[in-house]
């Protein structure tokens, strides 16, 4: 594992002592939201390839992780989204924004899932007022903030090729939506793998167990997923929501158990899949104790044998 910065030195040209890979995987944020962890910043990732970065998920404090990573935000060509809880893409107003502040009008490529546009369009609205005003000089003209970006939608199943970077997407089991619902229709959660540099990288996204994603992963060099222990995380609800009603206890609760991963089934998932690699990211709770983490990390040995990492924000792969 090498620290973020032996990547950010490649990207600018300098000679580092030894050669990185061609391509790594950088755990900007490593907490699962949306609670805010003083530790760790919320859920955001970065490939890194020889021709620029790539965001995967992009959540609060994004771009600041960028800048303690040392990535110019004109190296991002694109941001993948699994899903649209907040936790996962509230730093995207904060990209746009800064992008565009900085005169970085280059469309940024955005690929997620239904509902990526909307909630895209909403962010360049809100952007308006701004682009209209500029500085306060009077009659400085100004670029349209619609332009500055493009969305594509997608819904699993998908495959893409950016440059060198070979993408595909899987729906996961982080919603439970009846298939062919009207619901499943318009909300889904994905999962990622990137083909690049001689090396593949599966994100799990948020998921429960899924035979899918099990099947996406196969032979991969590094799995990223999330992890939850239900019972700590369950505690730190009750903590931040005390005065939360009952049917939303009870749907989280339902929410928690279903739509996510303990140790032990990360573990199952990466043993059937026949990964190298396991790195942990979008711990539940945000913020676990040292004895929290290496208990999971445990309970993912007792499945897997393979090299498992529970990453940290800017731990690069």
């Amino acid at each position: 594992m090498r620290h973020a910065l032996l990547t950010a030195l490649l990207l600018l040209g300098a000679a580092p002592v030894s050669a990185a890979p061609a391509a790594q995987w950088i755990t900007l944020g490593t907490a699962g939201g949306p609670v805010a962890s003083p530790t760790r910043s919320q859920p955001a990732n970065l490939l890194v390839t020889g021709e620029g970065v790539y965001l995967v998920d992009c959540g609060d404090g994004c771009v600041e992780q960028l800048a303690k990573a040392h990535i110019p935000l004109d190296r991002v060509k694109g941001l993948f989204i699994s899903h649209l809880h907040y936790d996962h893409v509230g730093g995207v107003s904060a990209l746009l924004g800064l992008r565009y502040q900085t005169s970085t009008y280059a469309p940024l490529p955005i690929y997620g899932p239904p509902g990526t546009k909307a909630m895209v369009d909403g962010l360049v609205a809100a952007m308006m007022p701004f682009a209209m005003s500029g500085y306060g000089i009077p009659g400085t003209p100004h670029v349209d903030p619609a332009s500055t970006v493009s969305v594509t939608e997608l819904s699993g199943g998908d495959h893409l090729t950016l440059g060198s970077v070979a993408a595909s997407t899987v729906q996961n089991t982080h919603y439970s939506f009846a298939p062919g619902s009207e619901d499943d229709r318009r909300f889904r959660s994905l999962a990622w793998r990137f083909e690049t540099g001689g090396r593949s990288f599966v994100f799990t996204g948020d998921t429960g167990p899924s035979e899918a994603v099990t099947r996406f992963a196969k032979g991969a060099d590094v799995l990223v997923s999330e992890i939850i222990d239900l019972d700590a995380t369950l505690a730190m609800v009750n903590r931040e929501n005390p005065h939360l009603d009952a049917q939303k206890r009870d749907g989280m609760i339902e929410h928690l158990s279903r739509h996510h991963l303990p140790a032990a089934e990360v573990g199952k998932m990466a043993a059937a899949a026949g990964v190298k690699q396991v790195v942990l990211t979008h711990f539940a709770p945000s913020d676990p104790s040292a004895a929290l983490v290496e208990h999971l990390r445990q309970g993912i040995a007792a499945q897997y044998h393979g090299t498992i990492t529970m990453a940290r924000d800017l731990d690069s792969f």
